[in-house]
């Protein structure tokens, strides 16, 4: 019989990046429906999130913060450990995506995704690091990765990239961290409903082209990368270091 306390998060404290909609949000609902307390963080208003998170019994607490700005991400992280506790758990999960021919990927969208997606990931990735290492705690980092960190896909050369990096770095973390009680792994969801999604969504064409490929048949919800991370931050994973499960309806099986 599964012991169904292994998937539980009853009495951790999750922090959640771009958490206001999508995937971010997904996450946040499963993980408070799995028994933990969230935090949000990001640019927008989570007042839906909020609903949602305490609709499903668990706390919910709102930071606004900029998290295209690295420096900032940390201090956040920093101040919010000092105010309010230990937190088990970070989902770095906030994102964006510029699309453009690469002859023509501007410097300012090319430093603007790879500041969000990597360079924060990382520097939050540090931020916990610090903490928990010094509280001789341990803990959980899930990064959010994409199927574009195995493909290179067409004119998203930053996002591309900056999600390469996202497998690279969960890796190197893993090998550090494993043995000091942090597990580092990622998930790289495949064709999900958010908003980094609507421009392909909106093209008949481009659509039915990804929909032909994907085996499941559907688009993907955030629910269904909600789940995934569940497991990667509940007892249930705790020999998986430096993995990266794709959650993508089967589209890097075809």
């Amino acid at each position: 019989m599964t012991d169904l306390s292994a998937f539980s998060l009853a009495g951790k404290r999750i922090l959640v990046t771009g958490a206001n909609t999508g995937i971010g949000q997904g996450i946040a609902v499963a993980a408070a429906r799995a028994g933990a307390a969230i935090i949000g963080v990001g640019r927008s208003s989570m007042d839906e999130t909020g609903r949602l998170v305490e609709a499903a019994g668990a706390a919910f607490s709102a930071i606004k913060c900029d998290l295209g700005d690295p420096k900032a991400a940390q201090t956040m992280f920093d101040e919010t450990w000092q105010a309010s506790g230990p937190i088990d758990g970070l989902v770095n999960n906030a994102g964006i995506i510029r699309r453009a021919d690469a002859v023509d990927l501007s410097e300012t969208d090319w430093d603007e995704v790879m500041d969000l997606n990597l360079k924060t990931t990382f520097f939050l990735c540090q931020a916990f690091g610090r903490h928990v290492l010094a509280a001789g705690r341990t803990g959980r980092i899930v990064n959010i990765a994409s199927v574009l960190s195995f493909q290179g896909g067409i004119r998203v050369a930053s996002y591309t990239a900056s999600k390469h990096g996202v497998v690279g770095l969960t890796r190197l973390l893993a090998g550090e961290w494993g043995p000091k009680g942090i597990n580092v792994n990622a998930i790289a969801p495949g064709y999900v409903v958010t908003n980094n999604t609507t421009a392909l969504r909106q093209d008949e064409d481009r659509s039915a082209a990804i929909l032909a490929r994907i085996p499941a048949g559907r688009w993907g919800e955030p629910s269904d990368i909600g789940d995934a991370a569940v497991f990667l931050l509940a007892p249930a994973s705790g020999y998986m270091h430096g993995a990266t499960i794709s959650v993508d309806g089967g589209w890097l099986a075809r």
